[in-house]
């Protein structure tokens, strides 16, 4: 069984800078911290679920956070009228479930819609932009959209500490 070899850079966010180049660094940081979580292991060790019943798993959480940055980026930012990378109905929990997933299918889905959020942020004239998200009915800042983005991130990264202690023992980011 293929491991993928340990090679994610992760780079520390700037101490001291404008909101937007942090808020950019602090999500990168973060993405970059899932993907740290992810470097040295099999396709069969990043479907290991957790404990019954829950089926997170690492691959699963690289899948939902793929639709995480389609949702709040191209379609709540850009207006883009996108399914779902995973699920044509809308189901947020069908990225969850990773049980026929592969490293490669999930990691291209998730850093095509990061280039996609960068190339949003990027080209958007302020954070003070105006999107709309569907699910809540109410209209976002894109400052809103990173803020959330790096607190989901966050608290997925703990989840992902856990799921990876219990696959090989690593700890630490």
């Amino acid at each position: 069984m293929e491991t993928e070899k340990a090679t994610t850079e992760r780079i520390g966010p700037p101490l001291i800078a404008g909101e937007r180049e942090m808020l950019r660094a602090h999500l990168d940081f973060h993405r970059a911290t899932l993907a740290m979580k992810c470097d040295g292991l099999s396709d069969e060790d990043l479907r290991r679920q957790s404990m019954p019943p829950s089926t997170l798993s690492l691959l699963g959480l690289v899948r939902h956070m793929a639709e995480v940055e389609r949702a709040w980026f191209r379609r709540a930012v850009n207006g883009e009228d996108v399914p779902l990378v995973w699920s044509e109905e809308g189901d947020y929990q069908t990225a969850y479930d990773a049980s026929k997933s592969t490293r490669s299918e999930a990691f291209e889905a998730w850093q095509a819609e990061i280039a996609h959020s960068r190339r949003i942020e990027r080209e958007a004239e302020s954070l003070d932009v105006i999107g709309h998200q569907p699910r809540w009915g109410e209209d976002v800042s894109l400052r809103m959209v990173m803020l959330h983005l790096i607190h989901e991130y966050a608290r997925h990264n703990g989840h992902a500490d856990f799921l990876r202690e219990g696959i090989d023992g690593t700890v630490g980011a």
